[in-house]
């Protein structure tokens, strides 16, 4: 359904105008969408960004800050939800021995187990594959690329 159909609005400043619009809506329907995957497996989607951030580091620790220079979300605070996060026994949390300062957290293999569990339903509700062929979703990440910078 076109954007214009979506919010009943026929008219628009700009293209510009409308492409971010566009952008906004799909944004939204695409977070509440996840949202209920995510839901149905009792964690947030911050706490799927952790867990999927750590589970690329190939069994290195990352510090608190790497993760969070990486993070989808900027705004969670870290340390509660990587408390949720070991409470839950998808990560490890520990001291690094090399500077006391910094907390190292690490996938489990609890982490990597819902990961793996989530990957289908996710990739079902999302469904980018069925909506844009490899070059479209390429040239759409060409697009956003150059929007943000």
């Amino acid at each position: 359904m076109k954007i214009d159909d979506s919010i009943k609005q026929n008219s628009f400043e700009n293209a510009q105008s409308k492409a971010w619009v566009n952008l906004m809506y799909t944004y939204h329907q695409m977070i509440d969408r996840t949202r209920q995957v995510f839901k149905k497996f009792g964690i947030t989607q911050q706490q799927y960004n952790v867990l999927r951030i750590l589970k690329g580091r190939n069994d290195q620790p990352a510090t608190c800050g790497e993760v969070k220079r990486v993070m989808l979300d900027k705004n969670p605070d870290l340390s509660r939800l990587s408390d949720r996060l070991v409470d839950k026994g998808l990560i490890h949390r520990s001291i690094n021995e090399n500077n006391r300062r910094e907390v190292e957290l690490r996938i489990t293999d609890k982490g990597m187990a819902l990961l793996e569990a989530i990957r289908i339903p996710l990739k079902e509700t999302i469904k980018l594959e069925e909506a844009l062929t490899e070059r479209e979703a390429e040239r759409l990440s060409e697009l956003l690329d150059k929007m943000r910078q």
